[in-house]
Parts: C-alpha cells; sequence; structure tokens
C-alpha cells in the first residue's frame, strides 16, 4: 500500500450526510460518513440495496450536493456546508472520470471517436483529441479496436473503451457504478487489472460501487456501508 501519513487523499470526506425530503417523509441516505482515498488505491463501497453506495458516489461526483459535512477533491475545499465551486460541470470534467456497469459508448461513434470526444469538449483539437485517445486504446490493450463501433465489439473491450474515456482528461479521480456487473468472472478480472493498473501508474484514486463479491478481493480497502452509516472497513493489503 502506498498510504503514509504523508500522502495527501485525493478524496476526503468528513461527516458528509444527505437526506431527501423532510418531516415524515425524510429519508436519510446518508448519515456522517467519513472516508479518505489516496493516490494509487481502488476502494470498494459495498453494501444492501439501500444502503447509500450509489448516493456516497454521486456526492463524491459533485452531482448531489450533500446535506452537511465537508469535501476535499484532489486536496481542493469542493464543499463545507454549501458548494465552495460554483460551476460543477467543469469540476467533473476536469478532475473526475466515470466507468458505468453498461458502458454507455455513443453507438454512432467508433472506439477512437467515443474517447476523442470526451477531449474534444475539454478544449482539445480534434487531431489532439484523436492522437491521446489512440495512445489510451493502445496502452489498454484495444488499440486493434480504435476503429469498432460499439456494437462489433465484446463486452470486455467495450469496457476497456469505457476506462479509456475516463482516463482521457488524465482525472485523479475515477469513479465506477458496477463496472463488472455486466462481464463473467475472466473479463470481470481482466477490467479490474486494467483499472490497478491505471490506478497506480497515473496515482489515480478509483472509488467502485459494486455488489460482484468476485472482485472484493482486488480492492485495497473496502468501505462497507449500511442505512446510510459507514459500518466497518476492511483492508485488503493489495500490491500498490
Amino acid at each position: 500500500m502506498p498510504v503514509t501519513s504523508a500522502t495527501t487523499p485525493l478524496v476526503a470526506l468528513t461527516n458528509i450526510s444527505k437526506h431527501f425530503g423532510e418531516g415524515d417523509t425524510r429519508v436519510d441516505a446518508q448519515r456522517q460518513v467519513s472516508i479518505c482515498v489516496y493516490p494509487g488505491e481502488i476502494v470498494g463501497l459495498v453494501g444492501p440495496s439501500g444502503s447509500g453506495k450509489s448516493t456516497l458516489l454521486n456526492v463524491i461526483a459533485c452531482i448531489l450536493e450533500p446535506s452537511s459535512g465537508r469535501m476535499l477533491l484532489d486536496d481542493e475545499l469542493i464543499y463545507d456546508a454549501r458548494w465552495l465551486k460554483r460551476d460543477q460541470r467543469k469540476l467533473r470534467l476536469d478532475k473526475i472520470g466515470f466507468i458505468f456497469q453498461f458502458h454507455n459508448l455513443l453507438p454512432f461513434l467508433n472506439a477512437t471517436e467515443n474517447v476523442a470526444m470526451v477531449l474534444e469538449l475539454a478544449g482539445r483539437t480534434p487531431a489532439e483529441a484523436q492522437r491521446r485517445a489512440v495512445e489510451l486504446l493502445e496502452y489498454l490493450g484495444v488499440g486493434n479496436r480504435k476503429n469498432a463501433m460499439p456494437a462489433t465489439v465484446s463486452g470486455g473491450e467495450a469496457q476497456r473503451v469505457a476506462i479509456a474515456r475516463a482516463m482521457a482528461n488524465r482525472p485523479r479521480i475515477i469513479l465506477a457504478d458496477e463496472p463488472t456487473a455486466a462481464l463473467d468472472s475472466q473479463r470481470a478480472g481482466v477490467v479490474m487489472d486494467l483499472m490497478s493498473q491505471v490506478a497506480v501508474e497515473q496515482r489515480a484514486a478509483i472509488v467502485v460501487v459494486s455488489h460482484d463479491e468476485k472482485i472484493f478481493n482486488r480492492f485495497n480497502r473496502i468501505f462497507y456501508l449500511r442505512d446510510g452509516y459507514l459500518e466497518r472497513v476492511q483492508e485488503n493489503g493489495g500490491s500498490t
């Protein structure tokens, strides 16, 4: 594990709470959750349905506003009882990459174009975006599929393209929502190995929501949530 007392976390949540509604209809999805995720780590958010995993991921993604607490991303104070960054869209584009259960590749763009699109949205020229996209696809072992349309690639290949898209802007934080649920054990293992490689080599923090027990041993740490509370933390060690 690369984590030491001198290491600054890339994700730092302190007493984050999130509720929906008020009065008798109030639902507490998060109850004073505090976690840190460090460079080079891949961690899991685990728990039964309704435990608050996806809500917490959306809070980290700056999609949902917390009800209270404090959040730093990449050593920048983002939320402290209120948003301190007004443009959450730019924040997500600059700092955060997303990987989903279903790759969500645009069906009318080939693999390279799906990755390059993110770079062009961030202001890169089409030529720069294409170069970076091909470089990432090669890095993730699917360079030979750079011109393939999403409908013609396997589930594992599509998920690698999705990882390349998440890495396009070199984000320090990558958030993954059930990234292996649609894959068999072998392909899930390949995807997790690639994500671990990205965490270590890019010094990124990767947070994964998962029910997929076959990948739990790939996490450096597992945060177990129940009824909105952080119930316990399991240290798995790991190769980072």
